[in-house]
């Protein structure tokens, strides 16, 4: 074997081992960005890249339900669902706040980014309610600790939900301890 012929075997075998070791490295480079990527991803964005996806949903206080996620917006979505378990009502919607959302099963794998949703799906809880004050239907609204209050919605304020209860009155909920509300 000539020597010109033997540095280019051996440059071509270093080459080669170069080309490896890059490509692991941009393979490594890839699959950590892709996490640290995904560490930005919340529930919402899931719940948003998962609208008309059937899903199970655990709240806070101890509500179950399942159902199709028919509309999602900031902190919370619309499902069209049903009480799991016994002495269930019937199907019904729920708008539910995604912050006493203990456990979702089902969600598909999508999730959709803030900037590219329309915008209707970027007014919060706080615009529902208000829509709900204003049709003055009557509602109940299920408290993160399980608890009830029927009646309509009144005003809505930055933190808070003023309901007109029956029998009691006027009820203030704060918004984080409204885990969900359904048409009565």
């Amino acid at each position: 074997m000539t020597w010109e012929r033997a540095l280019f075997s051996l440059f071509d075998d270093l080459e080669q081992q170069a080309e490896g070791l890059a490509l692991a490295a941009r393979d490594s480079d890839v699959a950590e960005h892709g996490r640290a990527e995904y560490a930005t991803v919340d529930l919402e964005a899931r719940v948003h890249g998962s609208v008309g996806q059937v899903v199970g949903c655990d709240l806070a206080g101890g509500l179950r339900l399942r159902g199709e996620v028919a509309r999602a917006g900031r902190g919370w979505c619309l499902l069209g669902a049903e009480l799991a378990g016994p002495g269930g009502d019937g199907h019904r919607e729920w708008v539910v706040n995604l912050a006493c959302v203990t456990r979702v099963v089902g969600l598909g794998p999508r999730a959709v980014a803030p900037e590219a949703r329309g915008v209707a799906a970027r007014l919060g809880l706080g615009s529902v309610l208000r829509r709900l004050a204003e049709s003055r239907q009557p509602v109940v609204l299920v408290r993160s600790d399980g608890g009830q209050v029927r009646g309509r919605v009144g005003r809505v304020g930055a933190d808070f939900v003023e309901m007109v209860a029956e029998p009691d009155g006027l009820e203030v909920v704060p918004l984080l301890a409204v885990a969900a509300l359904r048409s009565d």
